[in-house]
């Protein structure tokens, strides 16, 4: 059977064979394997894939336990729920964003350029972190490519906009122009579009910053009316706190994550460390989470959130839903 592999995997693979960095290898691959269409001429071919992403996970891993140097310009190590990157031009408010919502103090002034290297921080949503990173400023000038594979990396892309500069709309051109160099695709919520519902396209945010500035709103209805049909738009201010809270309840949903509770039979679950799943998992991904022999030998679960009754005993197939707590039964 013919592979008849697509354009979005052709363009991976492309990615793949032009990446210099382990970071931009691994991105690209599991780009690859989520696009590849699933039938029985690719099965060799994925797990080829499979094979060659786990040794390239292994890399990773052996680096970071070694201590082994790695270019900080190209490489993030991911930490917590999930990984954003926050991306403008200088002067957009990131450093000030980083602050706000985590335990992250970099170096904030009014000069541009002052982040030089990416900064993470960890941002907390309820009983959860999640990471968000500052990367340096984005302009023609002085933008480098080696910046990609952390922004390939991510989860989520946020893309900052000064809403009290007349140079807003550039600031917004400037970095969708570099992304389309860098050719990585904004995921579209505009039905038609060429990257709407597209699986290799990353989830975004575009935020307006410094609203407590804007006045009479000008600046923001001028953004959501240029943008707001393709991305998900607002304003946001460090300065008041305007819409900090909405921002990370939308970077939770974007995720795709749910939070799920492992409870001991005869025991309470402990309701402050939940382990964390993508939306669509079932009982038995729960199970091979905790440990592969665990899911193995699972008979069943007992079920406590989401079900019409306490306890309600499930099969291995069931899918869980967020704030789940599951007793396993092996």
């Amino acid at each position: 059977m013919p592979a008849n592999l697509t354009p979005q995997y052709l363009e991976a693979e492309k990615r793949y064979k032009q990446a210099t960095t382990t970071a931009e290898k691994l991105e690209a691959l599991e780009e690859m394997l989520a696009v590849i269409p699933k039938h029985k001429g690719t099965e060799k071919l994925q797990a080829d894939l499979k094979t060659r992403l786990s040794k390239l996970k292994g890399e990773l891993e052996h680096q970071r336990k070694s201590g082994g140097k790695h270019d900080p310009f190209s490489v993030m190590e991911r930490e917590g729920a999930g990984q954003l990157v926050l991306l403008g031009a200088p002067n957009t408010g990131k450093s000030s964003l980083l602050a706000a919502l985590t335990n992250a103090t970099p170096e904030v002034a009014e000069y541009p350029y002052t982040t030089r290297i990416p900064q993470p921080g960890m941002m907390p949503f309820e009983n959860i972190k999640i990471q968000l990173v500052d990367m340096p400023a984005m302009t023609e000038e002085f933008w480098e490519p080696r910046y990609s594979g952390i922004i390939r990396n991510a989860d989520i892309l946020t893309i900052l906009a000064d809403l009290s500069t007349s140079e807003m709309l550039d600031q917004v051109e400037t970095v969708f122009s570099l992304l389309e160099k860098a050719k990585i695709k904004l995921l579209v919520n505009e039905p038609g579009h060429p990257d709407y519902d597209n699986p290799s396209a990353k989830k975004n945010l575009l935020l307006g910053t410094k609203s407590d500035l804007d006045q009479g709103q000008e600046s923001v209805n001028i953004l959501q009316e240029l943008y707001g049909s393709r991305f998900l738009t607002f304003a946001v201010s460090c300065k008041t706190g305007e819409n900090l809270p909405y921002f990370k309840t939308r970077v939770y949903q974007l995720l795709g994550i749910l939070r799920v509770y492992s409870k001991p039979p005869g025991k309470r679950a402990d309701l402050n460390d939940p382990f964390i799943l993508k939306q669509g998992s079932t009982v038995l991904d729960a199970a091979a989470h905790i440990h592969k022999d665990f899911a193995e030998k699972l008979k069943f679960a007992r079920i406590w959130g989401s079900e019409r009754f306490e306890g309600q005993m499930v099969h291995r197939e069931h899918v869980l839903a967020d704030g789940d707590i599951v007793e396993f039964h092996v």
